[in-house]
């Protein structure tokens, strides 16, 4: 359909950070990133956020604000996602930037997984 359409399980979006910022290609992946029409951030809160990280994750979701769209998924409760960024002033906005303009679904039942294995 046209839409550029970004990727990340959480555990390789905080790999990929690291690595870039090691190789002093940070920006570059930050731009590749805001270019696409939708960025989806699956398993939110599984693996702990280091700072470039943190940093990455706000300033993708700064630059989409608005613009952009964004998923994010997690099997962790909202009310616990503040704890899990660890940093509060970077907590702050990260939150804000991600409940603003939000379309909360929240999922009940089993696990398609578990219902497809019977």
């Amino acid at each position: 359909m046209g839409h550029r359409v970004e990727y990340f399980s959480m555990n390789k979006f905080i790999e990929r950070i690291a690595l870039a910022k090691l190789d002093g290609s940070l920006l570059k992946v930050i731009n590749h990133i805001e270019k696409n029409d939708l960025v989806i951030f699956d398993d939110f809160g599984l693996q702990p956020l280091d700072n470039n990280s943190r940093l990455a994750l706000l300033q993708i979701l700064e630059d989409c604000y608005q613009r952009k769209s964004v998923i994010v998924t997690s099997q962790l409760p909202v009310s616990k996602w503040y704890d899990y960024i660890n940093e509060p002033t970077l907590a702050d906005a990260i939150m804000d930037r991600i409940t603003a303009n939000a379309v909360r679904i929240e999922l009940k039942g089993d696990s398609m997984r578990r219902k497809n294995q019977k």
